[in-house]
Parts: structure tokens; sequence; C-alpha cells
């Protein structure tokens, strides 16, 4: 993207802040169905996850931004191509998955060899993401971002704040172990511990770089939301936890919150009961006697009378007759 604002002399090339967002992943915590929508795509608050991240990075002020994709990606294609951004988008497909390591490489290259925010696809968080990259210093090949998340926690830090070491503590480890929150500042140095091809592991990059003495940066933060969307329960969590006011800066990008949320069209039939938590996508139909709790329902949905349902979720346009407890359901022998 140009800057159509002709310089004077003095005048200094405007800084293009680049992002990407990584969305190539299979979902498998979330099938089956993620077989048929990929994770990216799931709704939050019947907002999709990736349309969320994207309008996060372009308030951030992020001019150029790129996205991989690989499960049903033409889905992932065809919902970026259907309205317009703030932004220069790029896609990065992969035909064959490359990894977290390979398909950040391939990030790298498309947003020009220089540093760039990467935002993982299967997080939601408040965090402020201007700041994020602000904070990065040359001097370090990557910055981390890490926070207390107990049931996460295996990065290890020195007493310089930097990257110590990653699953066991190293003896350069000072304090407890933090968890990686899924987003990052990667400078172009770290495109050289990442093969030319194929799939590779970014834990396994960061490692090589400090066996190598490379400085990788970590900026610990507190007090914001964040939440793994990644399985059946932190996907429910983060509904719960955005239906309770958990982030008024994340409300701005979702619909007013109430609960039950419903989209659209979406109907609740006599004597139905929503016992906190609920979500229904648009057009969703709840029957006679019904009883939800700490459910989502994607679009089209038929859920019948005298179903009970509790932290579910139902696929979009799955008709339920049965009563079910902590699956995805499908409508059909599928039910996880």
């Amino acid at each position: 993207m140009q800057n159509q604002t002709p310089k004077t002399e003095n005048q200094k090339p405007k800084t293009i802040l680049k992002a990407a967002v990584l969305a190539a992943g299979l979902g498998t915590r979330l099938r089956p169905l993620t077989e048929m929508v990929p994770k990216v795509l799931l709704p939050v608050l019947n907002r999709p996850l990736l349309g969320v991240l994207l309008e996060q990075v372009e308030e951030a002020g992020f001019l150029q931004v790129a996205v991989n994709i690989h499960h049903r990606g033409e889905q992932v294609q065809q919902f970026l191509a259907g309205r317009p951004w703030g932004f220069n988008l790029s896609l990065s497909p992969e035909p064959e998955l490359l990894g977290t390591g390979g398909g950040l490489r391939q990030l790298g290259e498309i947003l020009g060899h220089e540093t760039f925010l990467a935002v993982n696809g299967d997080i939601l968080t408040d965090l402020d993401l201007a700041a994020i990259f602000g904070s990065h210093r040359q001097e370090a090949i990557t910055t981390l971002v890490l926070h207390d998340f107990p049931r996460f926690n295996n990065v290890w830090i020195d007493g310089q704040g930097r990257l110590a070491g990653i699953g066991e503590p190293p003896s350069a480890a000072v304090g407890p172990p933090l968890a990686y929150t899924g987003v990052q500042v990667v400078g172009p140095k770290v495109l050289n511990y990442l093969p030319p091809q194929g799939y590779y592991d970014l834990v396994a990059a960061w490692r090589q770089a400090l066996a190598a003495g490379e400085r990788i940066d970590t900026l610990v933060v507190s007090g914001h939301f964040w939440q793994d969307l990644g399985s059946l329960g932190g996907y429910l969590a983060a509904h719960c936890r955005l239906l309770n006011g958990a982030s008024p800066e994340l409300a701005r990008y979702l619909p007013p919150l109430s609960d039950p949320l419903l989209g659209a069209g979406a109907v609740l039939g006599p004597e139905v009961a929503c016992r906190g938590c609920v979500c229904l996508g648009a057009g969703v139909q709840v029957g006679r006697g019904a009883s939800l709790r700490n459910t989502v329902a994607g679009e089209g949905a038929w859920i019948g009378p005298g179903v009970r349902l509790e932290d579910c979720l139902v696929a979009p346009r799955a008709r339920v007759t049965d009563s079910a407890r902590e699956r995805i359901v499908m409508g059909n022998e599928s039910d996880q």
C-alpha cells in the first residue's frame, strides 16, 4: 500500500505495520463440527471468530495483513472476500499443512521479510495489539507475549525477562513458568531458523535460536481477557464469560449482549427455559418445554420439544431430538 501524500525532502517514509493471523489449523478438538466449518469461522456470539480478530488488527492500525489457510480454505477465502477491509490483505494457501513453523515462514515471506505481529487464530483476547507491537526491540528476534495460565504454563524466562526455555525448567530460569498467549512479534531473523520448505514446528525453531545465542524477549501481561477456543470447554467458556461482561473491550466487536442471545429470526417456543450462557444463531428454533444451559446453537438449528441440552455446541442446521450433555451435537450419529 502506497502513501499517496507527496513526501518532502525531510519526511521519512511511513512505517507500514504488518500482521498475520494463523488460520490453517485442523481444529481436531472440535471435530466433527470442524469437518464442516473451519475453526476460525466458528461464531463467537454469532460473529465469525476470524472477523473479530481481523477487526481488532484493523483497529490497531495494521495496514498489511496475511492469513494462512488450509483446512476448508475455500470457506475462509469466501468469507474474507465478502467484505472490504481497511488493510491490504494477502492469503497464504497451504495445500499441505506446514505446521506452526512452516506456516509462519510462508507468512513472513509474504509480508516482505519484515517485523510483523502474529496472532493464533483460535484465541480470543482484548490485549492491546498496537502496544505489543511497539514493545518489540529489534535486538530480539522475537517477542513472545506470556501470561499466568496454569493449565498451559510451560514457558520459562530468565532474570532479564528473556526466554530461557520451553518444557523442562532450564538452569537459567527465574520464577515459575508462564503460558504463551498465542500472540508474538516476529522479527525477520526468525526465518533463518525455519527450513525453506515443508512442515516445521515453531517451538523447535525457538529452541534452535536459543542454542545459537539469539535473544528472544518476552512481554508478561495480566489483567486481560484471554480464552483458547480450540476445545468444546474453551469455546463454551468464551461465550459464558463474554455474556457475563468479562470484556467490555471485546463487546465493541460483538452484538449487544443479552442472555440468552438470539440471532435474527431465532424463536423460543412456549415454556422454554434458558438457564444461563445460551447463544442461538440466526433462525434457530427451540421447541416447547426445552431446557438449555451453557449451550451455543449454530444458525438454522432445530431443537425439539422437551430436549435438554447442557454444555453443548449444536452444529448449524442440526435437527436435535435427544437430550445431551457436554457434547458437540451434529443431530445424527456423529455426535461427540
